[in-house]
């Protein structure tokens, strides 16, 4: 099974907005079109340009700065020794990201255009967010190489990629998936950032395999029905005596709902106080990448769904995830070279 919306993002995008009613108000999809030119009466997509004492030629684009934002994109420009590169940001990225040497300026997507005149390669997340569509449609005008740079894990419902893009991929099964048969894609594969990062740590001390389980929960996604979200991890929490740690972006309405229910039913809930990185007790979820993480720390992790739906039994296969009542998750394999030194010999390789 391959990508349900493999080149339409269109099609993705009206998806994305049906997924969760609660939230349609706040998606700005428009700025995700994927034309040559800004839509009819769409204003051109503003971020901040960082810009270092040389021309760049390469622009790095941040839709985020989350954790695997900065683990794909950030990082491999840390180990560009001779490349100039600039970055493109919501916001001045400088005093948290970059210190001193940058000059920061408000730039759209347009101005791209005379700001980077060298710029040969634009690496992105991909182009379903705002900047990262801007971004595409900058290298589309000026024929420069797009490359989407792998951050996360993916389901059927994973946005396409664009247009003839080049993509650094976690492995060979993820870059098949998502793909998914097109053949205006090119690729390598280079390993996942943040799991080589966990891998050079020791694993936690004090994991105790017996401890009461964890269940990591996803009911802010859209890849399932809220109420199989909410059954999975109810029935875990039940049956297993487990506590029930909701994602941090569980906050809307029927989420808080839930979980005050939960509470006068006997289901323990976790504060999240305690950082998901240093728990040490056995973890649990339907397809979160935290079981993953988990096994790569040394803590007994598995996946788990009463009737789970064929992609997600694919996806299980796919990423090497045991189901409850199985041995533990395996710690997933990653490269001896870190994935960020990949990605920066491949851009040195095929730079001018």
């Amino acid at each position: 099974m391959g990508l349900i919306y493999p080149n339409d993002l269109e099609a993705w995008s009206r998806w994305q907005a049906n997924a969760h009613l609660l939230r349609r108000a706040k998606l700005k999809l428009t700025s995700l079109r994927t034309g040559t030119q800004a839509a009819e009466g769409q204003e051109a997509q503003q971020g901040y340009l960082h810009l270092g004492p040389e021309a760049a030629k390469l622009l790095f684009v941040l839709d985020s700065f989350s954790p695997t934002s900065l683990a794909s994109l950030l990082k491999p420009a840390g180990y560009l020794e001779q490349l100039p590169y600039a970055f493109w940001a919501p916001e001045d990225m400088t005093s948290q990201f970059l210190g001193e040497g940058w000059s920061v300026k408000p730039c759209n997507e347009f101005d791209l255009e005379l700001a980077l005149p060298q710029v040969q390669q634009v690496l992105a997340l991909g182009h379903y967010m705002a900047l990262g569509a801007a971004a595409y449609r900058f290298a589309d005008r000026r024929g420069l190489r797009f490359v989407t740079i792998q951050h996360g894990l993916h389901t059927p419902y994973a946005p396409p990629l664009a247009p003839g893009s080049h993509l650094l991929a976690f492995s060979q099964a993820d870059a098949d998936f998502w793909i998914s048969g097109r053949e205006d894609i090119s690729y390598e594969v280079v390993g996942s950032q943040l799991f080589w990062e966990a891998a050079q740590k020791p694993p936690l001390e004090g994991v105790d395999p017996q401890a009461q389980p964890v269940f990591l929960g996803q009911m802010h996604g859209a890849e399932l029905p809220r109420l199989s979200y909410a059954q999975a991890g109810y029935r875990f929490c039940k049956d297993q005596q487990a506590r029930y740690r909701p994602h941090p972006q569980e906050k809307d309405i029927l989420s808080r709902l839930t979980h005050s229910l939960w509470g006068k039913m006997g289901i323990d809930l976790d504060s999240g106080e305690q950082p998901l990185n240093q728990v040490t007790s056995p973890v649990v979820s339907i397809f979160s990448t935290g079981v993953l993480e988990a096994a790569l720390r040394g803590v007994p992790s598995w996946v788990y769904h009463p009737n789970p739906p064929t992609w997600v039994t694919d996806f299980w296969e796919r990423y090497g995830m045991n189901q409850w009542g199985q041995d533990p998750t395996p710690a997933p394999q990653v490269p001896e070279k870190a994935p960020a030194l990949a990605i920066a010999h491949y851009l040195e390789e095929t730079t001018v």
